[in-house]
């Protein structure tokens, strides 16, 4: 094996260590180690593969070496993303299951086959396949792993595309002023006195039902007892329909609070949007505005050489922007006892979205760097692959046009209620 493949491999396994202690991980203590080890891995061997492309374009290695190294990659990630992490997300998701430890292995096993049936049959209704490649052959398993990635690539790339104008282009930008921040933080400030105060009269109420009871208690008798029956609880009553008026109150201070965020957010923003770098994104937003309209409107690329590098840019950008986005999706539903089992599905679409990566771009490649990467990857309808990105990105962009339309649309109602 190449010594400067080799060191970059432990170079990318490093990272994908650190990124998994210092970012996923940070506020868990880590009990499983092959979890982040299989992370890394799949980290590590799918970077490498946009360094393979790298290489080939440059025509860095001897072509045996390269091709090697690509069968190599190829079989480890897929070995990591069919056997390997479905078979521990059901280990680990069996374990969370009270009733399923003793038989974890066997309850493993079984989702294991579960995944492997709706995995195989994923390659029924899709023209992806030569009918001369056997049941056991590379071509069977890149396939239906190509339909995953790419279907979840497009649908990324489709949001990205949409979202990144509409983030750092300063058109789209309200005009927040500290007026309305006060004026929101006010109605905060309100709404949480009124929670104390109600919580306050609950508490009263609370009491009063308690010496009322030790009361009743001391009087004994036959009329006492009656008396104690008969007696209505109004005092019940009313903290109940207190307590009904605390929640919708605390209800609204989240709603408050978030929107709150979310105005001192835009605030921060429009600051920014006033420095060097917020001017470099805004003309970034510019550049992806003409991509997402070039990528709905027209059907071929004009050059292959310009493909090759608008995907290129939009490889190497995604990497960092889904590593940010599988850390958010991470804390936003990880849990003490889930964590593992979700750091294995984001190591599963991290995989999945670097190898269908890896069919895109050899379409966007000049014909004379092709050769390598459509051997190793056999013979697969690469123009499906293509089709289907385009129609998924086509919906996925306007989809989201709809929803950050309407978001927009009804921010300064929602911010101008009183």
């Amino acid at each position: 094996m190449n010594i400067f493949l080799l060191s970059s491999q432990v170079l990318f396994f490093g990272f994908g260590w650190l990124f998994f202690m210092r970012q996923l991980f940070k506020d868990y203590e880590v009990r499983q180690y092959v979890v982040q080890v299989v992370f890394s891995i799949t980290f590590a061997f799918s970077c490498t593969m946009f360094e393979l492309i790298i290489f080939e374009i440059l025509g860095a290695l001897e072509t045996s070496s390269r091709y090697f190294h690509w069968k190599f990659n190829l079989y480890v990630i897929l070995l990591v993303l069919i056997f390997v992490v479905p078979f521990y997300i059901g280990y680990y998701t069996v374990s969370n299951i009270r009733l399923l430890q003793r038989q974890k292995l066997l309850f493993a096993c079984v989702v294991w086959f579960t995944f492997m049936y709706f995995f195989w049959k994923l390659g029924d209704p899709f023209p992806i396949l030569s009918p001369k490649h056997g049941i056991l052959s590379i071509e069977q398993l890149i396939s239906r792993v190509g339909v995953i990635g790419v279907t979840l690539m497009a649908l990324l790339s489709g949001f990205g595309a949409v979202n990144c104008p509409y983030t750092y282009m300063s058109y789209f930008l309200r005009n927040v002023t500290d007026s309305d921040i006060l004026a929101l933080e006010r109605r905060l400030l309100q709404t949480m006195d009124m929670i104390v105060s109600k919580k306050k009269r609950i508490a009263m109420t609370r009491r009063q039902m308690y010496q009322r009871g030790e009361d009743q208690n001391k009087q004994t008798g036959f009329w006492g007892m009656i008396k104690s029956v008969t007696s209505s609880p109004t005092g019940s009553e009313n903290l109940s329909l207190i307590q009904q008026e605390v929640d919708a109150l605390e209800e609204l201070s989240r709603q408050l609070f978030l929107e709150t965020v979310e105005l001192q957010a835009t605030k921060e923003r429009i600051e920014y949007s006033k420095t060097f770098q917020g001017k470099y994104f805004n003309f970034l937003g510019y550049f992806f505005s003409i991509y997402c309209v070039w990528k709905i409107f027209m059907v071929k690329f004009w050059s292959q050489h310009i493909s090759f590098i608008l995907v290129g840019i939009i490889i190497v950008t995604s990497i960092r922007g889904l590593l940010i986005t599988l850390t958010k999706f991470f804390y936003a539903i990880s849990s003490s006892k889930s964590s593992n089992v979700i750091v294995l599905i984001l190591a599963q679409i991290m995989g999945m979205y670097f190898v269908s990566s890896v069919l895109l771009m050899r379409m966007s490649m000049p014909l004379e760097y092709r050769s390598i990467v459509t051997e190793v990857l056999g013979e697969l309808q690469f123009n499906f692959y293509h089709r289907w990105f385009d129609v998924i990105f086509l919906v996925s962009a306007l989809s989201s046009i709809l929803f950050l339309y309407l978001a927009h649309k009804q921010a300064p109602e929602k911010h101008m209620t009183p």
